[in-house]
């Protein structure tokens, strides 16, 4: 039997799946208790640790994020995700830039970093990326929590340990 090639979908046909997805409505209640978990992991943020927090980022069902930053890396142009990777579904931390000049400034200091083996490009939003929960247990909310802040504290140290040196202030 011969396989059909595969035509590019017209955006009436991807507007109907979209429609119809959306009328099953799980897809709307999964996106927003994920989003309304990532507030809580914001809220244990801001109660547990030193740093201060940014609004949370919804995204477009790709990336959902709330920065955190200290006085150095604010003064850097410089700043932590806390980021829910919606494809892959989980949990990674990220070293952002405000700007694109920022980013390209710390990449050509970060690439040689240990978290940036085997990466030729700098990624897309950020200057590193790192995993922090690969296979969330949704179910164990206060359990994921707090393993999303100590894997996260940890790997901000780790990586302010290495930056620090160039920072400015």
């Amino acid at each position: 039997m011969m396989e059909k090639p595969d035509l590019p979908e017209t955006l009436g046909a991807l507007a109907l799946h979209y429609q119809r997805e959306l009328q099953d409505h799980r897809l709307h209640r999964a996106n927003m208790q994920l989003i309304q978990f990532l507030g809580k992991v914001k809220a244990h943020f801001l109660r547990e640790t030193t740093y201060q927090c940014g609004n949370i980022s919804p995204g477009y069902l790709d990336y959902s994020y709330f920065a955190f930053f200290n006085t150095a890396l604010r003064a850097n142009k410089l700043r932590f995700g806390i980021v829910l990777n919606h494809h892959a579904l989980r949990f990674e931390l990220w070293l952002m830039g405000q700007n694109a000049d920022m980013q390209h400034h710390y990449w050509s200091i970060l690439k040689a970093s240990p978290w940036n083996v085997g990466f030729d490009a700098m990624p897309i939003y950020s200057v590193l990326e790192t995993v922090l929960v690969e296979s969330p247990n949704f179910d164990r909310p206060e359990q994921l929590i707090k393993e999303i802040e100590a894997t996260a504290t940890l790997a901000a140290e780790e990586i302010m340990m290495w930056l620090t040196p160039h920072l400015e202030h």
